[in-house]
């Protein structure tokens, strides 16, 4: 069965666990991978461009989105550039705005009109990618990734921004909605709901979608004796 078929939304990892990575790739669940320059501090990645191009030489069809990490919006673009040309299969990660709160839609369309790939990251809001989608036809493949789950941090509801989103592209073939930064597997119905076509989970949540549909009764049961394996185990009295 087609992954799209049994979740109804492609997968893509999102870390930057190389042998992880590696494993990934031949999962048939896991339809592409994203990362970005924390997950790599994090994971303690020191030379970003030898780590791109190692995974690259491993993972050669699925896309792979890796991200531009200067401020400035020229060289933005200059490292975009340089980025695209480290594989057929890869996106680009472009953030909606920089931290001194400028747009990067120019960049974005130029980088487009290149035929260059791009993931544009860091979405919070209609309004911020209003400019792109309503006066822009992409030449290249262009992902908006909604960071749906850091809006829902802040108690807003990010189906409803996504679907505000994709009634502006749904006319627009190249450009799809990625639900990034997600919390749970109930995230999966969530982006359905909200028209997107991919969704990113981590390593954490990868694991859990063993769990996806699991009857409830049988869930209750093993939770139940989960806690008193732990009691026994522990020799607690009362």
């Amino acid at each position: 069965m087609r992954v799209e078929k049994k979740f109804k939304i492609k997968i893509y990892a999102d870390g930057a666990n190389i042998n992880s990575i590696i494993k990934y790739n031949k999962n048939n669940i896991i339809s592409g991978f994203t990362t970005n320059p924390s997950l790599m501090r994090s994971s303690g990645v020191n030379n970003y461009e030898n780590f791109c191009r190692s995974l690259l030489r491993k993972i050669k069809k699925k896309p792979i989105s890796f991200e531009v990490f200067s401020d400035n919006l020229s060289e933005m673009k200059m490292q975009a550039i340089k980025i695209a040309g480290w594989g057929k299969n890869v996106y680009v990660k472009i953030p909606i705005i920089n931290s001194q709160n400028i747009n990067t839609t120019k960049i974005i369309k130029e980088l487009s009109d290149l035929g260059i790939n791009i993931n544009v990251t860091a979405i919070f809001s209609l309004n911020q990618v209003k400019k792109l989608i309503m006066n822009f036809e992409p030449k290249s493949n262009i992902i908006l990734s909604v960071f749906a789950g850091r809006i829902a941090d802040t108690g807003i509801d990010p189906e409803h921004i996504t679907k505000k989103i994709f009634k502006n592209i749904k006319n627009k073939k190249k450009i799809s909605i990625l639900w990034a930064s997600s919390r749970e597997i109930f995230n999966l119905h969530q982006a359905i709901r909200g028209k997107c076509s991919i969704i990113t989970l981590n390593e954490d949540l990868i694991s859990k979608l063993k769990l996806y549909k699991k009857n409830l009764q049988q869930y209750s049961k093993e939770t139940v004796a989960q806690f008193n394996n732990d009691a026994i185990k522990s020799k607690y009295k009362i």
